[in-house]
C-alpha cells in the first residue's frame, strides 16, 4: 500500500513521543538540582591536591618539583617552593609549596599535570557546579582550597585511588627494606673496622685466653712470670 512506511513511521515517533512522558526508563530530563545523574568515575573538570591524614598542611603529597607547573600548557597553576623541609610519606625529607595556585578560568583539564606528577600528588576532580560572580579571585583556587582528603579521592574514583594506595604501599615497603638493610651493612662495616683497628688488634691480644704461669728461678731471685 502506497504510504504505509511512512504511517508506520508516524506511529513510531507518536509511540516514542508520547511514551517519552510516561515511561521513567526513557525520560530524557531529570529534575536537576533535586535529582542528579550519578557521574561516571573517569569524569573529570579540574585538579586538585591530595593529602594523608586528618592535616591538609602536614599531610600534602606535594614536594614542589614544580614538574606539572612547567608541563601545563595553559600555564595556569603557580608554585612557590618553601625554604625548609618536612618528611614526606617514607620519612625523606621533601621540599614542600608555599604557594600553589590554579587558575580554573584557564584551565583546560586536560590532565597532564596529573600524568607528569610522579608523587601521586595531584588529580582530577569532578565537580562542575563551580559557577561564580567574580570572574577573576573567584576562579582562582589557592593551596586550602585545592586540598582534599585521600579518602574523597577514593569516593569519587575508587578504583583509580586503590590502585595508586596499592603501588604507594609497595613503594613505602620497599623503602623500608632498604633503609634497613643499608643500617644492616652500615653496622657490619662499623664492627669489622673496629675489629682490624690497633686498639681491637691489641684488646685481641690481651685476651687471648692464655695464663701467666711463673717460671723457677734460683733461689734468692723474685719469680718472673711469661
Amino acid at each position: 500500500m502506497f504510504g504505509e512506511g511512512i504511517i508506520q513511521g508516524l506511529v513510531e515517533t507518536a509511540r516514542n513521543f508520547f511514551g517519552s512522558y510516561v515511561d521513567k526508563d526513557r525520560l530524557v530530563t531529570v529534575q536537576y538540582p533535586e535529582e542528579r545523574h550519578q557521574l561516571p568515575e573517569a569524569t573529570r573538570q579540574f585538579p586538585f591536591l591530595l593529602y594523608d591524614g586528618a592535616d591538609p598542611e602536614a599531610g600534602l603529597r606535594c614536594v614542589s618539583c614544580q614538574i606539572c607547573e612547567k608541563e601545563c600548557p595553559p600555564q595556569c597553576i603557580h608554585i612557590e617552593k618553601s625554604k625548609d623541609k618536612k618528611p614526606d610519606f617514607v620519612g625523606k625529607l621533601q621540599f614542600y609549596p608555599a604557594v600553589f595556585n590554579i587558575d580554573v578560568s584557564t584551565c583546560m583539564s586536560c590532565q597532564i599535570c596529573v600524568e607528569v606528577c610522579p608523587f601521586d600528588a595531584i588529580r582530577m576532580d569532578n565537580q562542575f557546579e563551580l559557577s561564580t560572580s567574580n570572574r577573576f579571585a573567584g576562579l582562582l583556587y589557592t593551596k586550602p582550597e585545592l586540598a582534599k582528603s585521600n579518602e574523597y579521592y577514593r569516593k569519587i574514583h575508587p578504583t583509580e585511588a586503590a590502585e595508586c594506595d596499592e603501588r604507594r604501599a609497595k613503594e613505602a615497603e620497599e623503602a623500608k627494606a632498604k633503609a634497613a638493610a643499608a643500617a644492616a651493612a652500615s653496622a657490619a662495616k662499623a664492627a669489622q673496622a673496629a675489629a682490624t683497628s690497633p686498639a681491637g688488634a691489641a684488646n685481641g691480644a690481651s685476651g687471648n685466653g692464655t695464663a701467666s704461669t711463673p717460671v723457677e728461678q734460683p733461689a734468692g731471685k723474685k719469680p718472673v712470670t711469661q
